[in-house]
């Protein structure tokens, strides 16, 4: 389909959207005006007004989205602030890193920043799991890892009998503070989209209590509690300020790579010290970021089927977290000189 350059906020304009009662997930939702006032008889590929594809359920398809593959429908849906995401059992060799995130999310993200085809970039790709979401929305992936045992794993969930046009995975073993040359020496110059979530300090290796935590459950099974011993993993600094800065330097070289216009999504949590005081680990590194990248927004990732623990009774609040921060970040040279 053709591509047209269109600014960003005229989706209204360009649509007429008009508020339209219909429900998504308990909420009204405003629509552009081609999906409300379809004619009849349309078939799959239809024109629709001057920009828009008929395509069936999901909705009118316009030919000036240069961002993804939505219609706007689908557009619409994704960008609500919150969602609720439940992430199913893990497999064995999943079980094994001690802080894996949700396929489904990241492909969710994955579909709305990208095109079909376009490369996404995770810096810290552990055991592969971006990669794995990149399969599944039919995009290219590049991950880099540190850690030996996580990028054998990764490997391992992403060489399979190769479909017809089914896209490749590259996993590359080294540090991100060597991402451009490692970028470059597999042919790689720039990126589309960036998504991936980076240690929570050195919490990991923190007790936070003596009650039955999932941390203390993987002690008691023999598995992982923390990353790994390596000297250069992040989550072994010991100094918080140190630990901004690093993660800093990893994200100005995304910057490098990323295209222009791109967008960077990075999936966080606010941290709680053992001796119970909350460290705002999400707004410091959005806060320090938005010197290079634009800030854009924050979605809140929240799960409501999480064990409550009975954390601080009978004496001290102590908060039960069960969300985090996905913080959208874009390259936008031109903003950012202007600010």
């Amino acid at each position: 389909m053709p591509e047209h350059a269109y600014s960003e906020g005229d989706w209204a304009t360009i649509f007429k959207v008009e508020r339209v009662r219909k429900k998504a997930r308990g909420a009204e939702i405003e629509l552009p005006e081609p999906e409300k006032n379809l004619r009849k008889g349309l078939k799959v590929g239809d024109s629709v007004g001057d920009y828009g594809v008929y395509m069936g359920d999901r909705g009118v398809y316009s030919t000036r989205n240069i961002l993804n593959d939505l219609t706007g429908k689908e557009w619409v849906l994704f960008t609500k602030s919150w969602f609720i995401h439940n992430p199913p059992a893990r497999k064995e060799t999943e079980k094994l890193h001690p802080a894996k995130f949700p396929e489904g999310i990241i492909a969710d993200f994955i579909r709305f920043f990208t095109k079909k085809g376009q490369l996404v970039l995770d810096p810290m790709v552990g055991t592969g799991s971006t990669l794995v979401a990149c399969d599944m929305a039919m995009r290219r992936g590049v991950g880099v890892e540190l850690i030996h045992k996580w990028v054998t794993i990764a490997r391992e969930r992403t060489t399979h009998v190769r479909l017809k046009d089914k896209p490749e995975q590259l996993v590359i073993e080294g540090d991100a503070n060597n991402l451009l040359p490692l970028l470059t020496a597999h042919g790689i110059s720039q990126v589309d989209f960036c998504i991936t979530s980076p240690p929570y300090w050195n919490m990991l290796k923190k007790s936070r209590g003596h009650v039955n935590s999932e941390s203390h459950k993987r002690e008691a099974s023999g598995l992982e509690v923390y990353y790994s011993d390596h000297p250069n993993d992040l989550g072994n600094i010991e100094d918080y300020d140190e630990y901004i800065e690093a993660l800093y330097r990893v994200y100005a070289k995304v910057y490098e790579a990323l295209r222009e216009g791109g967008y960077l999504t990075i999936i966080v949590q606010n941290i709680r010290t053992p001796d119970g005081e909350m460290i705002p680990f999400a707004w410091d590194l959005a806060r320090k970021l938005s010197t290079l990248y634009v800030l854009k927004q924050e979605k809140i990732w929240a799960q409501d089927n999480k064990m409550l623990g009975c954390w601080g009774y009978p004496s001290e609040y102590v908060s039960n977290v069960h969300h985090h921060y996905c913080l959208v970040f874009k390259k936008d040279t031109a903003r950012r000189k202007r600010i």
